[in-house]
């Protein structure tokens, strides 16, 4: 059973060029308002103040707001401009691994790979520093660099003086991410070889759902106020394109799956659930 979808690096930039579409359009309604605002004080002369009791008065002021209504909108559609041009480049430069990229095992392999040798280097560099009391001569360190690194190390706490230029707390974040990327790994070796399955119940089925990649509910008619709560506590969200509840397709999201279906079914038998 594959990881990830086929179609995600054209889902990835779809939904890209529909944030940039909608940066461009909000982008041209700013101008347009801009213009309107413009456009509303044209015949008044820059500067003219309004003449109370003057029969200018009226216009004048009609004038007037409808410039700063068009100004208000103007600047309203500007910032929403620059919210999805803001989303679409974070979009387009997002570096995490999805659950949906097919080459996420290829991705996270290569992540271990280079945690594992920033781990080694500052295990080395530590060493180096506890045998020779200096940076200069290790491997990657220019003379300057272990200068500085010598210098700070002089005024460091003793535990660092002691220990090395790489403090514990880096060491343990660096491999708590190691860990955390070998489970990701066994996660995604697990659902690689999970069987595809339709388990049918009382109101509808739940789906594994290989081609979206995703675990699935569609019932037989809109579910109760009740078993949507409980949809959406764990995970799961209305997909109107699907026509189902759904959420990432993980080994939790099956085993969550199957047990709401054993609670559905419990509820359904006691009544407790319309």
């Amino acid at each position: 059973m594959a990881v990830g979808r086929s179609d995600f690096e054209e889902r990835k930039r779809n939904r890209i060029n529909h944030l940039e579409e909608k940066a461009e359009k909000a982008s041209k309604e700013a101008e347009r308002l801009y213009k309107k605002s413009h456009d509303a004080v044209k015949g008044i002369e820059p500067g003219q103040p309004i003449l109370v009791g003057h029969h200018s008065e009226g216009k004048h002021r009609a004038a007037v707001k409808k410039m700063n209504s068009a100004m208000d909108k103007s600047v309203a559609s500007r910032d929403k401009s620059a919210y999805y041009q803001e989303k679409a480049e974070k979009a387009k430069n997002n570096k995490s691994i999805s659950g949906d990229d097919p080459e996420a095992v290829t991705r996270y392999k290569s992540k271990l790979k280079k945690l594992k040798a920033v781990q080694a280097y500052m295990k080395a560099g530590n060493a180096y520093w506890r045998k020779n009391k200096t940076m200069k001569g290790f491997a990657g360190f220019l003379d300057k660099e272990a200068e500085l690194i010598d210098k700070k190390m002089k005024t460091a706490y003793p535990w660092i003086q002691k220990s090395g230029p790489y403090e514990n707390w880096r060491l343990r974040n660096n491999n708590a991410e190691i860990r955390r990327i070998k489970e990701k790994l066994e996660s995604l070796d697990k659902l690689d070889s999970t069987a595809a399955e339709t388990i049918t119940f009382k109101g509808g089925e739940m789906r594994v759902n290989e081609e979206i990649n995703r675990v699935q509910f569609i019932f037989d008619s809109v579910p109760s106020e009740e078993v949507r709560a409980m949809l959406k506590h764990n995970g799961f969200k209305w997909a109107p394109s699907e026509g189902a509840w759904q959420r990432l397709r993980t080994e939790n999201a099956v085993r969550t799956a199957k047990n709401l279906i054993s609670i559905l079914e419990k509820n359904e038998n006691k009544g407790e659930i319309a």
